[in-house]
């Protein structure tokens, strides 16, 4: 039998929690869970339900995770590795979407190359990407600035200097929100930009309730607000 190399493997999640995982995720990613000695993940609960995808729950029980957030320390990624470097084969998740594309698995891939570490990445869904791909606007040039401020007169600041880079560059300034904060922010985007600029909303993307629309914000101040509460959402801004 074939040693296995070890390896860090980027696994893609899903981006709302559908039952199956098959038509977003390529069957390259069962086979590589399937061979995996453990499995880096934000929570205990989100990697537990992450393996129960690909393989049985009394397996997916067997396998080891450990826990990679905004909260870890810099100082504890050698430890994660360190099963890589002893000969095995780590899979590392995010709680929706791509590792390391908004989020802190960027800081265990750079280790991880430092170490000699051999990486490789699965394709699979990105709210960010697919929201590009849907509004419309330039694909070209872009930006993701991830949140915004917390404070609403900061945050009409930044939309404000998103919109002149926007014009200024001909290209697509794309953020994100907290789900309870999408109303207001939606507003303030309608406050703070010119009618003449191009705004998007997309949310609930892949599922069943998924919305994308685009339009300039005179339109957009004469339709009917979409419902964003809670919705995880991504706004794109465009010249």
């Amino acid at each position: 039998m074939e040693k296995k190399k070890p390896v860090l493997l980027l696994l893609p999640n899903l981006i709302g929690d559908q039952k199956h995982h098959e038509p977003f995720l390529p069957n390259s990613v069962d086979k590589a869970v399937q061979g995996i000695d453990g499995l880096i993940a934000e929570s205990e609960q989100a990697g537990r339900r992450y393996l129960g995808r690909f393989i049985d729950v009394k397996q997916a029980h067997g396998v080891p995770i450990a826990l990679f957030n905004e909260h870890t320390p810099d100082d504890h990624i050698n430890f994660l590795l360190e099963p890589i470097l002893k000969g095995e084969r780590w899979g590392v998740v995010s709680d929706a979407g791509l590792p390391c594309i908004a989020d802190p698995g960027a800081k265990l891939v750079a280790r991880a190359r430092k170490l000699g570490i051999v990486i490789q990445a699965f394709v699979g869904p990105s709210s960010i990407f697919m929201a590009l791909m849907l509004s419309g606007f330039s694909g070209q040039r872009f930006t993701f600035h991830g949140y915004l401020d917390k404070d609403l007169e900061k945050r009409k600041h930044q939309m404000k200097l998103l919109e002149k880079t926007a014009k200024a560059d001909k290209s697509t300034q794309i953020f994100m929100e907290a789900p309870y904060r999408n109303q207001q922010t939606f507003s303030a985007l309608l406050e703070a930009l010119d009618d003449s600029t191009l705004l998007c909303a997309a949310w609930d993307l892949t599922m069943p309730s998924q919305g994308i629309l685009s339009q300039s914000v005179a339109v957009w101040k004469k339709s009917p607000p979409p419902n964003l509460d809670k919705r995880n959402t991504i706004f794109l801004v465009s010249a």
